[in-house]
């Protein structure tokens, strides 16, 4: 749901961007926050159309990539399917595994796995500043 810290930092972004608030965008980014799912952009576009009907493909897109630049939102691709976007304010880090065949997201966390990932970032002098890990294969039903 949108709260009113995302809607701050979107605002926000938005002014330091130059670009005004309007009613879609709040609209786009109330949609998007109350999906809480991995979510294309044609899926948000198809359940805004139903509320918006003057709606354009091409703002809900343009909308989606501002939240990703602002941190409210993450782009998921694999390979030549459409982007997902899944929420990433106040939501835990987790990793995915992504199965191949039907494209299905399963999310996952392992704190030895975040461990090893600053002890491998420290033993090459490296200062991670944020990281993405995703598996890919097959799912129990696929496989």
């Amino acid at each position: 749901m949108a709260t009113s810290e995302s809607k701050e930092i979107f605002l926000s972004y938005l002014k330091k961007k130059g670009l005004r608030n309007t009613s879609q965008r709040e609209e786009i980014l109330h949609t998007f926050l109350k999906a809480d799912k991995h979510i294309t952009v044609d899926e948000l576009y198809n359940v805004l159309k139903k509320k918006c009907p003057d709606i354009g493909y091409a703002t809900v897109h343009r909308n989606i990539k501002l939240m990703c630049g602002c941190g409210l939102a993450d782009e998921i691709k694999i390979g030549t399917q459409k982007a997902r976007y899944e929420q990433k304010y106040e939501h835990e880090h987790h990793d995915h595994l992504i199965c191949l065949k039907c494209g299905k997201f399963i999310e996952v966390k392992d704190d030895r796995i975040e461990k090893l990932q600053d002890k491998l970032a420290e033993a090459n002098d490296f200062k991670p500043i944020r990281h993405k890990m995703e598996i890919y294969g097959l799912c129990k039903k696929c496989s």
